[in-house]
């Protein structure tokens, strides 16, 4: 039976208020601020709620940690990358030898982390890094990649996907590194493990 495009359906949260909507908008972009202006492990909620000038409660209501309001602002970024990965074309997307493709997939999480990195650190606070539905993504992803290469090595997706922590980034950003290098290494890790 069809539904009214006015009733939203059983699967999907109710839309938000007007209030809540622009709540919302502000609570975001208070986060993302504190988060580019310092070290994202070190934004309190009451840091978020003072400077988006909400109440705890409204903040907590909607995002009852740091690492799930970073994990808001990311979403949209990640969603994207993802997309490619699913149906883009080769080399991220499907058609390509598996080297290839983790090759393009280094790029394009290279591309996420120099836009992006304080807002993965902010999601990955408390080792919150291995439940994100994006890390999952990325592991099956590799994974998937790893089997169709033929290698048989249960530890291997995790260890193409260290080198990709954000603070491991940060770190070699902060050593003078430029994000095309680290892409560049990469992409010759990628040639060595499964090419």
């Amino acid at each position: 039976m069809p539904t009214s495009p006015d009733v939203p359906r059983a699967d999907e949260p109710p839309p938000l208020r007007v209030d809540a909507q622009r709540n919302r908008a502000r609570v975001l972009a208070a986060a993302e601020a504190l988060f580019a202006e310092r070290d994202p492990r070190t934004v309190t909620m009451e840091d978020v709620a003072r400077r988006a000038e909400v109440g705890k409660g409204t903040l907590y209501r909607r995002f009852p940690s740091i690492g799930e309001l970073a994990e808001a602002l990311l979403d949209e970024h990640e969603r994207v990358l993802q997309g490619r990965i699913i149906s883009g074309p080769p080399p991220l997307g499907p058609g390509s030898p598996p080297a290839e493709r983790l090759a393009a997939f280094y790029d394009g999480m290279v591309a996420l982390l120099e836009q992006h990195a304080h807002l993965v650190l902010g999601s990955e606070i408390g080792g919150a890094r291995f439940t994100t539905g994006a890390f999952r993504f990325w592991r099956l992803h590799v994974s998937n990649l790893v089997d169709e290469a033929g290698v048989e090595d249960p530890f291997l997706p995790d260890a193409i996907l260290a080198p990709l922590a954000p603070d491991v980034f940060l770190h070699a950003r902060a050593a003078g590194l430029t994000a095309e290098q680290i892409a560049e290494s990469l992409r010759s890790v990628a040639a060595r493990l499964l090419g």
